[in-house]
C-alpha cells in the first residue's frame, strides 16, 4: 500500500477507511469491528476516519470498544470536530450549528480521547468553515492542541481556499490536509480553484464520498453512460466498477486519499484493488467526459 507524508512523523495510508457508517450497522460488537479493521489492515490500510458527530456522537465509541493496545498502534486515527446539532450529547441544542471555539475544540478533543480509549489523535480536523470563525481563536486552539501532545497534526474538511489561508495566518502549526467530497459525481474541485490550491501548497488532499455515495455502483443513476465506461474498464482489469472510479482520482498527482465508507467486510477486503488499476491519460479523460456529460471544450 502507498503512503502518504503528512509531517515529518506522520504518514497515512494511500486509501483511508472511513467510518461515518460504523454505528449503522446491525452488528456493532467489538469483534465485528476488529474484523473490519483487521481486514484493512491486511491490504496495507492503516487510517481510519471518524469524527465526533458520526453515528448521532456514537461512533467514536464504537470504535473505542473495539481497540486493543496493540491494534492502537498498527493504525492512524482521523477524528473531526466543530459540528454541533441535536442528537447524542448535544441533545439539548435548538439548532444544529458549528462552534470552533477554543472551548469546544479543547472539549471535543477530551471527549474524543476519552470515548475512542486513546491518549492521542493522529489527525485532528475542523469539520466545517464556521461563518462565526475566530480565526485567531480558532487557530492558537489548534496549536495548543499539538503543543499539547493530545494531538500530532491538524487538519481541516470542506474549506475553501479562502478558509484555509484565513486559519492557517492565525497558526504557527501548519494545516496537513483538507478532506474534501471529490470523486466522478463531484468533480468541481478539480476546476473551481479547490485542489489547484492544496497543489500549491504541497498539501495532499483527503477526499469524502469517493464513490458519489455508491451512485457510481448503480447503472442508470448517472448520466452520459459514465457506468457503463466504468464497467467496461473493470471487466477489462478484473476489477469492480468502484475500484476504477477510485483509481480515477488516484491517478491525479495531488495524491488524493480517497476516504471509502463501507460495512460490508467482503467489500472492505477488496478496497485496495483500486492500486492495481491502470489508468492512463485518455482512460482518465473519457471517464471525466461522462461525469461531464460532454467532451471537453
Amino acid at each position: 500500500m502507498q503512503r502518504i507524508r503528512l509531517t515529518d512523523e506522520l504518514t497515512f495510508s494511500r486509501i483511508v477507511y472511513g467510518m461515518w457508517r460504523l454505528g449503522d450497522d446491525a452488528d456493532t460488537s467489538e469483534g465485528h469491528v476488529r474484523a473490519k479493521i483487521e481486514a484493512c489492515l491486511e491490504q496495507g490500510i492503516t487510517t481510519m476516519d471518524q469524527a465526533d458527530i458520526y453515528g448521532d456522537y456514537g461512533a467514536e465509541e464504537i470504535l473505542g470498544r473495539a481497540l486493543t493496545p496493540e491494534l492502537r498502534d498498527r493504525i492512524e486515527i482521523v477524528t473531526k470536530c466543530g459540528i454541533v446539532a441535536p442528537a447524542g450529547r448535544y441533545a439539548d441544542r435548538r439548532v444544529k450549528h458549528y462552534d470552533t471555539s477554543s472551548a469546544h475544540i479543547r472539549a471535543s478533543i477530551d471527549h474524543s480521547l476519552r470515548l475512542m480509549g486513546i491518549d492521542r489523535i493522529d489527525l485532528l480536523l475542523i469539520h466545517r468553515p464556521d461563518p462565526l470563525m475566530d480565526h485567531a481563536e480558532t487557530g492558537a486552539a489548534l496549536d495548543a492542541a499539538v503543543e499539547s501532545g493530545k494531538v500530532r497534526a491538524v487538519g481541516v474538511s470542506n474549506f475553501r481556499p479562502h478558509d484555509w489561508t484565513l486559519l492557517q495566518s492565525a497558526m504557527d502549526t501548519p494545516l496537513v490536509t483538507n478532506q474534501i467530497e471529490m470523486s466522478l459525481c463531484h468533480t468541481a474541485p478539480f476546476t473551481d480553484g479547490d485542489l489547484a490550491f492544496l497543489q500549491e501548497q504541497g498539501v495532499a488532499p483527503m477526499a469524502w464520498s469517493p464513490l458519489g455515495g455508491g451512485r457510481l455502483m448503480r447503472p442508470g443513476t448517472e448520466g452520459g453512460g459514465l457506468f457503463d465506461a466504468l464497467s467496461a474498464v473493470a471487466e477489462a482489469q478484473g476489477v469492480d466498477p468502484g475500484a476504477v472510479a477510485v483509481a480515477w482520482l488516484l491517478a491525479h498527482p495531488a495524491k488524493i486519499m480517497p476516504v471509502m465508507g463501507t460495512n460490508a467486510l467482503e467489500r472492505i477486503a477488496t478496497l485496495g484493488t483500486a492500486l492495481k488499476v491502470e489508468m492512463d491519460r485518455q482512460t482518465w479523460f473519457a471517464l471525466y467526459t461522462h461525469a461531464l456529460g460532454h467532451e471537453v471544450p
